[in-house]
């Protein structure tokens, strides 16, 4: 529909409540919703107008049909034989793609970031949505296309459903798709997200109970190889120890028997290699910076606590993938007057403590670097906010980067992860976000935040009078 034929249908009557998202998008071409008048829609669902307006300011293209590819197929299945959610996929495929192939239903799996890794199901299904790229290697991220059950449920890390013109993008408008957030068993991070797209009845309710059934068994089944992988890497460190076959899948028995038969007189090399490996496409080896004043350290499996100055060196190794020389490094550890002498002193004892949580995370030298690939928290807020995922960046940030830390190069990182932070909760414009944000420690006399939360709420709403108390507050502080 043009622009004219939109304000014409608009001036003389407005559709009935139950054509929301058809109204929706006549304003859009009408260039009459902006950023927040989509409240001016009546009926939309607040998690709908919600997602619309960030996928506005992302500048997201509603009629571009197709959503752009992330990865080609080298890179995409290099990526997916390294991804821990490669190894639940046989789960989701018994209970949600085998079904789905018979039932007009397309499975989707994708990475927290949205891109997909996995698109299966349907045959008919798949050959459709190929003219929408809702294939393997394609974002749908929010920022990518818009509002879409994969992309909303990630940004707002929740269950989602997304009903037919509820989509930003009116190529997906024939569809419906239901998604649920997959996370990481022992720490929560967001892994992933499992979506179901199709007709209408990938948004029954008995749908959203399948996919969140089966995104429960899959975390559980991924915390199950995880034990079993440590068991085996366990096993296959010491002659002593050995792993029943009994207690293992079939997979994992091929896998033990090989060990036995070893332990007869063969080499165990080859099943450390593979218990090594297994572990490693289970794990993201990551390094909790945030809130904390020692890092929490996790390879493969196993944390350590780190003291505050090898947590400090860490972060600095991880923020510098590329590695950095003694001076350089040195340069941002120590605050005053600091050594090489120092800082070797201190990768000694650094090396011991990693050698004996993993041998493969022991630093090199010349230049001083980690072998090992590290997703520090700060960095994924860092990530979350270059792609506009503001909610989840908020939800990961727990506090400030090794708050009492007084290297330069940390100071430096916690001043870069909190400014971009408190940039993007006000530019978001939503007073959720703004109001979690001020909850934190960093925010208790941010007064800016909570002046742009009050001019976002609802003149009745019950939370003005707290903000309005804290403002006081404020002000009563600063005038001592």
């Amino acid at each position: 529909m043009t622009n004219i034929a939109a304000l014409q249908r608009l001036g003389q009557k407005r559709p009935s409540p139950e054509q929301p998202a058809q109204l929706g998008h006549e304003l859009l071409d009408a260039g009459l919703l902006k950023v927040p008048s989509t409240s001016e829609v009546p009926g939309l669902r607040s998690i709908v107008r919600d997602s619309w307006e960030r996928s506005m300011g992302f500048r997201a293209n509603p009629d571009a049909p197709e959503a752009p590819l992330a990865m080609d197929r080298a890179e995409l299945e290099e990526y997916r034989r390294s991804h821990p959610l490669a190894t639940i996929m046989p789960v989701i495929h018994k209970l949600l793609i085998q079904p789905s192939h018979d039932s007009g239903l397309l499975v989707a799996v994708g990475d927290d970031v949205g891109r997909l890794l996995w698109v299966d199901g349907d045959p008919v299904l798949q050959r459709r949505a190929e003219g929408m790229m809702f294939v393997a290697g394609a974002n749908w991220s929010e920022a990518s296309v818009g509002t879409s059950a994969p992309g909303t449920a990630l940004t707002l890390n929740r269950s989602v459903q997304i009903r037919g013109e509820e989509h930003y993008k009116r190529s997906v408008h024939p569809w419906s798709c239901t998604a649920v957030p997959i996370h990481d068993p022992d720490s929560g991070a967001l892994l992933g997200v499992v979506d179901i797209t199709g007709t209408e009845i990938a948004v029954a309710p008995h749908t959203l109970s399948l996919v969140e059934a089966t995104v429960a068994a899959a975390q559980a089944q991924l915390q199950i190889e995880r034990l079993q992988a440590a068991a085996m890497l366990s096993g296959s460190r010491g002659s002593s120890s050995r792993l029943s076959s009994t207690m293992l899948s079939p997979k994992r028995r091929s896998l033990a028997g090989t060990s036995v038969a070893a332990s007869a007189g063969g080499s165990t090399a080859g099943t450390a290699e593979k218990s090594h490996s297994t572990a490693s496409t289970l794990y993201r080896n990551s390094l909790q910076l945030l809130g904390r004043d020692q890092a929490l350290l996790s390879i493969d499996g196993r944390s350590v606590t780190l003291s505050a100055r090898h947590s400090e060196i860490v972060a600095l190794l991880a923020s510098h993938p590329a590695g950095l020389t003694a001076e350089e490094l040195t340069a941002q550890l120590y605050a005053r007057e600091g050594s090489t002498v120092n800082l070797r002193a201190e990768m000694v004892r650094l090396r011991s403590v990693l050698k004996q949580l993993s041998p493969d995370a022991v630093p090199e030298s010349r230049p001083y670097r980690l072998p090992v690939d590290l997703l520090p928290d700060s960095t994924q807020v860092l990530k979350c906010i270059q792609r506009g995922a503001h909610r989840i960046a908020l939800n990961i940030y727990r506090g400030e980067v090794l708050p009492r830390s007084e290297a330069p190069g940390i100071v430096e990182l916690r001043h870069k992860v909190a400014a971009q932070l408190r940039e993007a909760v006000l530019s978001d414009g939503n007073a959720d976000c703004l109001l979690q944000y001020a909850q934190l420690a960093e925010a208790s006399d941010d007064s800016e935040v909570r002046m742009t939360a009050l001019k976002l709420l609802p003149p009745r709403s019950p939370r003005r009078a707290v903000v309005v108390a804290e403002l006081e507050k404020i002000d009563a502080d600063l005038r001592q």
